[in-house]
């Protein structure tokens, strides 16, 4: 028989347990950022088409985006801890299936298995962390859980680049199977506590209209780039969007047992705080979106290398996360965010600068600034966010912020994808190929000087357009931050009362 008992005092496991969330969060970072350097070796062995490439990489998206929600809701009903080890099991299990697969298809649908493991592992790792630290650590917590997402990003290529130049494409599937496994025998052995809010019924309809308007609003994003904003496809994938999002929002307003509460988005730190993410993201998508092209094409680094490049905006988000969590009990988090915000724009400032001759040397003080941006920002939107949850809905919550955090992704591809290839395309010499005005990588493999100068040349230009873009997210995200944002310093004392333990 269950007891129920509300928390006093943070559970005295709870670093041990930040370690094995950090852990399961690290693998889907990884996993999330080393498919693209796989591409050419799945078309080689696979023998996959650019389409079916399309669909390894899209299928992952779609499924995960598509289910946070729902995930993080039934996470909320039926244990959080019970969600993260099925999470882990079932993406531990989907990448083993991965390794194996010997035709294009059977990889679209393990990709599309672990998007389902990874949509049901992603909230309950912030949803398990706001439930066993007090107000006085769980900034400390959520810096440390942050500063692992931004060394996950960059250690991906890195670690990706080493195995596929060691080994074959599988191992980058494989290097998952036994993170997941010692993440699952770390959970079970450290006792780590079922939390869960009190008992609700489900809600069928919003589960339905969330996952068709999540689904089809990122297949609209992630689609335009290479189909067009107006082709007839993303228009209708749009469209479904829009009624399905708009028949949620109002199934929720009379809902009884809504699946997520819209009364959270009357707090202005919830609503201030997710639109902040979804620019913050924007950032960090067209971040990695533009370098790892520029360092690749332009100044010719190799996977492995280009990974190593990016290195020092991951130490220094990672060391600026720790300040931002000290000064948090000091400062307001509409301060700090807003001046985080404010850093990653002269970031992007300083890339817009840069030229095909510039090489390394203004690379690293763009990357540096929007290290130290993204650190002192982070923990203090992150927190700020989920201290505007109630307890009972720490999953459902967890989930939006991923889910935001997906979108500012998705959009800052397909709008800088846009940009990027708009531009490049209009600085290249109507005499140049076809084949090279639409590709800096064609242009480079024809093995004319002059045209790899000129590529790398225009390319730099859309990337420098592209940075100016940036700065206008970037500053924007600081501007609602700071409107949007209460001026309340954090909190220090013991845990908010309301949180419900489930013992067995």
């Amino acid at each position: 028989m269950e007891s129920h008992t509300v928390r006093a005092e943070p559970h005295p496991r709870r670093w041990w347990i930040l370690g094995v969330l950090c852990l399961s969060l690290l693998v889907l970072v990884i996993d999330n950022t080393v498919l693209n350097l796989a591409i050419p070796s799945l078309m080689r062995d696979l023998k996959a088409t650019p389409a079916d490439i399309q669909w390894i990489i899209d299928a992952y998206v779609l499924v995960f985006a598509g289910l946070l929600l729902t995930a993080g809701s039934l996470s909320d009903r039926y244990g959080r801890r019970r969600f993260l080890i099925v999470g882990l099991l079932l993406f531990g299990g989907a990448s083993l299936v991965a390794v194996l697969v010997t035709e294009p298809w059977q990889l679209v649908a393990a990709r599309a298995l672990m998007g389902v493991g990874g949509s049901i592992l992603m909230p309950s790792t912030l949803s398990i962390l706001i439930t066993v630290f007090d107000d006085a650590e769980r900034r400390k917590a959520i810096a440390a859980w942050s500063a692992v997402a931004m060394v996950g990003v960059i250690a991906g290529p890195t670690l990706g680049g080493f195995l596929l130049e060691h080994y074959w494409w599988g191992s980058i599937f494989l290097i998952n199977v036994p993170v997941a496994a010692l993440a699952v025998v770390a959970a079970a052995a450290l006792l780590m506590p079922e939390s869960r809010g009190p008992a609700r019924r489900l809600d069928p309809p919003g589960v339905l209209l969330s996952v068709t308007g999540m689904t089809a609003l990122v297949y609209a994003v992630i689609s335009s780039p290479s189909k067009g904003w107006a082709s007839p496809e993303v228009l209708t994938a749009a469209g479904l969007a829009v009624l399905a999002l708009g028949g949620f929002v109002l199934w929720e307003r009379r809902s009884a047992h809504p699946m997520l509460p819209l009364e959270l988005f009357r707090n202005r730190n919830f609503s201030g705080s997710s639109f902040s993410i979804v620019l913050m993201s924007f950032g960090a998508g067209a971040l990695l979106l533009m370098l790892t092209q520029y360092l690749q094409f332009v100044l010719g680094y190799g996977a492995m290398k280009a990974g190593l490049a990016l290195l020092p905006y991951a130490v220094a988000s990672a060391v600026f996360n720790i300040l931002g969590a000290a000064l948090g009990q000091k400062v307001s988090s509409r301060t700090l965010a807003a001046a985080g915000l404010a850093v990653m724009a002269f970031g992007f400032g300083a890339l817009a600068f840069m030229t095909a001759d510039t090489g390394y040397g203004l690379l690293i003080t763009g990357l540096m600034l929007m290290g130290v941006g993204a650190g002192i920002a982070g923990p203090a939107v992150y927190a700020t966010l989920m201290g505007a949850v109630p307890p009972q809905h720490a999953g459902v919550g967890s989930a939006l912020n991923d889910t935001v955090q997906q979108v500012g992704m998705a959009l800052s591809v397909a709008v800088l994808g846009s940009v990027l290839a708009g531009v490049y395309r209009s600085s290249m010499p109507e005499s140049a190929p076809a084949a090279a005005r639409d590709s800096v990588a064609v242009a480079l493999r024809l093995g004319d000087p002059g045209l790899a100068r000129t590529a790398r040349e225009s390319f730099v230009s859309a990337m420098a357009f592209g940075s100016w873009v940036g700065v206008v997210f970037t500053l924007a995200a600081a501007v609602l931050a700071f409107v949007l944002l209460r001026p309340a310093v954090a909190a220090s004392s013991a845990a908010r009362p309301g949180l419900v333990e489930a013992g067995g």
